[in-house]
């Protein structure tokens, strides 16, 4: 991550934090107040570990980790979901060139935050979970929150995705599953262990493809598990028959998630690299945001061009979450386009509560444009569709406990054959 750290710096610049701050609240607060800037705290309370936050909080330094413009970020994570390169660079890491130290597991040593008052507790908001099908050997990676419930207790929050199918085979052995954690990564990697692939591929082979071949996995040998390059590597199982509180949590929101009984993560080792950083995102902070919403764009995109093939990009708003808000792009080609397009959307994205599709003239990534759209080119008793009792998100504070609620879809497009009345004035005429 240096490497990338060097770039931000040059780049967009990193905040550096030198007064003595607490895990408790203060960093979280101090990190509300720079929404968009990466920050380091060199010195925390009762640790000799910094905390780093905010390496991918905005599109731009997404879209520098890819080495692509912001526009092409989807574009680029559907190549490499179409397109992955399969990882063969393998190293033990006990050979690591990056100077582990290795010690029986004491999350006690690692500044981990307690981001709210209304936190169940301290939570790992950055750990990418690996582990591996015990059917196919399969390996997965993805991002979990996990609540300290011990020096070598975590609480794991599991949604039915990959590691939910895996735990689950584990359970039906009476088998505890056997994972690792990775903390502190290459933002390009760490994206790529969000993104949306079949439960049979490997999202290292996506982070390779971001890599142009080069990434390099380090074999953790008693697990046999391959993990990139990190500043803090855990070691441990998941437990098939014990249970904790999980929550209360703050999610994309800003608002809590409820409290469930989730499954328990029993640490063995960790391996801390030279001059570890703590990675903290903190929950609903953009970081947050893009990292869970954005890889869900390339998902949108790829259902909506089977719908209307010229579509253009699909962005899902920070003021929605990046969650709940859609903004779709398209080259109007019929007036019944921009519906087939909205229903399109709401299917491939079933969180998705809010679809507003514009012409391609539109900035995505300026929500005074968007709102312009809507105020221009949109009369409500045409262009607004209304779908009731729609499954959608848990996090939607409006929806029912099962995340039924109501779904709208928005036509901002130009009339056809009317061009000139919603033509803008330019400098160009």
């Amino acid at each position: 991550m240096e490497n990338f750290l060097n770039l931000i710096n040059d780049e967009y610049g990193i905040i550096k934090i030198e007064e003595d701050v607490s895990i408790e609240y203060e960093v979280a607060r101090i990190l509300r107040e720079h929404p968009k800037k990466t920050v380091i705290f060199e010195n925390v309370k009762n640790y000799d570990m910094p905390i780093i936050s905010g390496i991918c909080n905005t599109r731009e330094k997404i879209a520098s980790s890819l080495n692509c413009t912001v526009s092409e970020i989807t574009q680029k994570i559907i190549k490499a979901m179409e397109d992955p390169k399969k990882t063969n660079n393998f190293k033990k890491i006990s050979d690591s060139t990056y100077n582990y130290s290795t010690e029986k597991a004491n999350l006690n040593k690692i500044p981990i935050l307690k981001h709210y008052k209304r936190d169940g507790g301290a939570y790992i908001t950055a750990g990418v979970v690996f582990a591996k099908d015990l059917e196919t050997g399969v390996q997965n990676a993805s991002i979990h929150r996990m609540l300290v419930i011990g020096k070598d207790k975590l609480a794991i929050r599991i949604v039915p995705r990959n590691l939910y199918t895996y735990f689950q085979k584990a359970e039906k052995l009476g088998q505890d599953l056997e994972i690792a954690i990775a903390l502190g990564m290459n933002p390009s990697t760490l994206l790529a262990t969000t993104t949306s692939i079949p439960i049979d591929h490997d999202e290292m082979n996506v982070a390779n493809f971001f890599s142009n071949g080069s990434l390099e996995l380090l074999e953790l040998e008693k697990s046999g598990l391959k993990v990139p390059q990190a500043d803090i590597i855990l070691e441990g199982k998941i437990l098939n028959d014990e249970r904790a509180k999980e929550g209360p949590f703050v999610d994309l929101t800003d608002t809590y998630d409820v409290v469930r009984d989730e499954p328990v993560i029993k640490l063995d080792s960790m391996h801390l690299k030279e001059n570890a950083m703590y990675h903290a995102i903190l929950p609903a902070g953009f970081e947050h945001k893009l990292l869970q919403g954005l890889p869900q764009e390339p998902r949108i995109f790829q259902t909506v061009k089977n719908a209307v093939p010229t579509v253009k990009n699909v962005v899902l708003t920070e003021g929605g979450g990046c969650w709940l808000h859609a903004v779709i792009a398209i080259e109007k080609q019929t007036q019944g386009d921009a519906k087939n397009v909205m229903m399109a959307a709401l299917a491939a994205h079933p969180s998705l509560k809010h679809a507003v599709v514009v012409d391609e003239d539109v900035d995505l990534f300026d929500p005074q444009d968007i709102e312009y759209a809507l105020a221009t080119r949109v009369k409500g008793d045409d262009d607004i569709i209304i779908i009731p009792k729609a499954r959608g998100s848990s996090l939607d504070p409006v929806a029912l406990p099962d995340g039924t609620t109501t779904k709208v879809g928005i036509d901002a497009t130009k009339l056809l054959g009317k061009e000139e009345k919603f033509e803008r004035v330019s400098f160009s005429e």
